[in-house]
Order: structure tokens, then sequence, then C-alpha cells
């Protein structure tokens, strides 16, 4: 793929690459919130661990509904638009927390994070694909992990506005609960659903401020090389793309797990050391910061080693640390799963690049299917609450364990289809 009507300035990527970058942090910061909603609405709207679960469905439910249509609303109507579509359409999720919090109805706040991730959708399928072009193709997956690395920079800034604005120190026990009229329940539980009210306004605000400034902007077109996948021999089905297959399979199963890992972090750190949210938060905060730092490690070593390959010593970590989880408990539990934000960074970025390599002209649909996969972010979660439910938050994380195996099995196979191919940047 290239760009069209290349510019003579001596970077004529800069400007448009910031500006998508920009999308990359927006929508950490929305993903990033839902850690901080599931312990809130569990108390708010008195949910189990499983029903608190479906706030992750909700979400990533959106992403397989739209993700096809996102694609061919870019097909059609070229990247800027179907970015600002999806900003408009993220802005009116956000200000759906409204009146949500207002009656205090969980099916609302489910619609309103549907809708929140329908229009990041957009977002994602744009911006993804579009930053792997911005430049050298040597170096695609590099540029991918930098725009990816201020996802982290958003994820860890969402927990301690969470912390701040969202989280209250109010502890409601089920003796509360049954002293207290219907009413007087019903006014206690309204309050607390309240505090989410403001912060989503003002995302909304921001949000539609950044689609006026998009459509001010002009953002170079993206055309597709029709040779490129003739070339490599992609003049088929895109189903009998069997590395992009896999890369939908192992995306699927990342997104589950990073989903799971982080949803339930909070919950893990109370039920296990007796944490409390708030300061579960700041904990979680400092993970994805953690996260976000492992994000421009990773962009730094894929100069020296092959992104499948890293991404498959990531793989070995995660599960290891998984295992230290599952099995010890208390502070080192928190820290291993610490660790398992910093070893999950580069995987979304490395898989998505990695599935999508070579597609030439199918890029825009094999983009698409990847991105439906994060729908992995809507299942896993609920079978991991069950598993909180019967058993134990702890024995839970089996769940993203399991997962990464799976990503394992991606990073060994692309390896040995792609070989010295995937440079990450030589």
């Amino acid at each position: 793929m290239a760009l069209s009507n290349q510019s003579n300035t001596r970077n004529p990527y800069l400007i448009p690459f910031v500006l998508i970058t920009v999308l990359f942090f927006l929508w950490g910061f929305a993903h990033n919130l839902n850690p901080i909603l599931i312990p809130h609405l569990k108390k708010a709207c008195q949910l189990t661990d499983l029903q608190s679960a479906f706030i992750d469905s909700a979400f990533f439910v959106g992403y397989f509904v739209m993700a096809i249509p996102a694609g061919l609303v870019m097909n059609r109507y070229g990247y800027k638009s179907g970015i600002i579509v999806g900003l408009l359409i993220f802005a009116g999720g956000a200000f759906l927390f409204y009146p949500a919090a207002a009656t205090r109805t969980y099916g609302l706040f489910l619609m309103a994070l549907f809708i929140i991730a329908s229009g990041l959708t957009f977002l994602e399928t744009a911006a993804n694909p579009y930053v792997t072009v911005l430049g050298d193709s040597a170096t695609s997956t590099q540029r991918l992990n930098l725009s990816q690395s201020f996802n982290g920079l958003a994820a860890s800034l969402a927990p301690l506005a969470g912390k701040f604005f969202i989280l209250t120190d109010t502890t409601i026990s089920e003796e509360q609960i049954k002293s207290l009229s219907p009413e007087e329940v019903n006014t206690l539980l309204t309050h607390e659903a309240e505090s989410v009210q403001i912060p989503y306004i003002v995302i909304g605000l921001v949000v539609l401020s950044v689609a006026l400034v998009l459509w001010k902007t002009h953002l170079p077109d993206i055309k597709e090389d029709s040779d490129a996948s003739t070339e490599s021999g992609n003049t088929g089905s895109i189903f009998q793309q069997k590395n992009l297959i896999l890369g939908v399979i192992a995306q699927f199963f990342y997104v589950g797990a990073q989903v799971c890992v982080s949803s339930f972090f909070i919950r893990f750190l109370g039920k296990t050391a007796s944490i409390s949210e708030k300061e579960a938060a700041g904990y979680l905060s400092f993970a994805l910061l953690c996260f976000m730092l492992g994000r421009f490690l990773g962009t730094f070593l894929m100069k020296y080693i092959a992104p499948n390959r890293l991404l498959a010593v990531y793989s070995v970590f995660n599960i290891v640390l998984l295992a230290v989880a599952i099995t010890v408990g208390g502070m080192p539990s928190i820290y291993a799963l610490i660790g398992v934000e910093f070893f999950m960074s580069i995987m979304f970025p490395t898989i998505f690049s990695l599935s999508i390599q070579g597609l030439g002209s199918q890029t825009k649909l094999g983009s698409s299917l990847v991105i439906m996969s994060i729908v992995g972010g809507a299942i896993f979660p609920v079978v991991m609450g069950r598993i909180s439910d019967v058993s134990s938050i702890q024995t839970a994380y089996i769940v993203p364990l399991v997962c990464f195996f799976v990503v394992l099995f991606f990073a060994i196979k692309s390896k040995s289809e792609k070989g010295a191919t995937i440079s990450g940047g030589h």
C-alpha cells in the first residue's frame, strides 16, 4: 500500500500520524474505564460477578457487530469519513451515561457501552492499518507499536481518573440494604451511580472536539496497491489467507485475556489482599503504566528482535506469571499480574500487524476481520465471572492463562510461515 499525493515536504506523514495517534489515546482511555465501571456498577446496581462481566460483553460485542459495516463505510467513503462517523457515535454513547445513571438502569448502561464500542470500531478499523502505511513498510510494526504506546498512556491515566472522579469510598453492605426502605436504598444507589455522569459528559465533549479538528484537517488518502496482492498470490478468497485466519484467532484469545486480566484486577486485589477499590485503582493505574512502558520498550526491541519472536517470548512470560498469580496469592500474585500487564503490551499491535501483512488490496477487509475478533473481550470475561462466582477470583485467572497459549501458538506458526521477512525494522 502507499499514500497518494505525497508531499514534497520533509515529513509529509508527521501531522497525519500525530492526529491518528490521538485516536489511539481516546479509545485507550474509553477501554480502560471499564475496569473501574465493573466494581462501581456492581455496587450501584447490586450485581454478581457474572452480571458485572456483561459490561465487557456489551462493549466488545459492539466490535463484532460493527467491524464489517465499518470496513464497508471506509471502502466507500474513505478513512477520514469513517473516523468522523466513529467519533460521533462514540460521543453519543458517552452522553447516554447521563440518563443511565439518573435512572440507575443497568440495561441503559450496557447500551451506552455498546454504542461507544461501535464508534471505537470505526476508529480502530481505520487507525490501525492507516498507521502501518504512514512511512516505510519495513518499520510498520514499530510504527503501530509507537501509536499504541499512547493507547497505553491513556490506559494508565484512565484508572486514575476513575479513582478520583467515579469511585467512592462508600461501602454498601447487605445489612445496610436490609435496614433501609426500598426508597432509601434506591436513593443511596442512584447517588452512587450518578458519579459517572460528569466524567462521561466531559469525554463526549472532548470526542466531539477531536471530530471537529479532524473534519477541518486534510488527511492524505490511502491508495492500496492492487499489485501487492497479486505479487504475493493473494488473489483468492480472504479466508484462504492462513496467516490472517490464525491471526484473527490469536487476537480473539488475546483480547479475551487482556480484558480478563484488567477487568477483574480490582476485584482480585480486594479478595486476595483486602485492598480497597480506590487503592486498587491506584495499583491498576501503575500496572497500566507498566503496560505503556512495555509498549515503548517493545518498539525499541523490535529494531533487533523479529516481532513474532518477541511475541513468543512475551507469551511465555505471561503464562508463567499467571501461574504464579493463581497458585501463590497475596502480594506476589498482585506483582505477577502487574508483570502480565507489562508483557501484554506489544501483543495487540504485533498480532494485528503480522495478521494483515502482505494482504495488499484485501487489507481493509482483513483489518475488519481482525477487529471483529475483539469480540473475545465479550466472551472470556463472562466465563471468568462464572468461574469466580462458583469458585474464586484467583482460580478464574486460569482463563487468560489458557488464552496466552493460543497467542504463543500464533507467534510460533507465524515464524515458521514468515521467517525472516518479519523483520520489525531491520
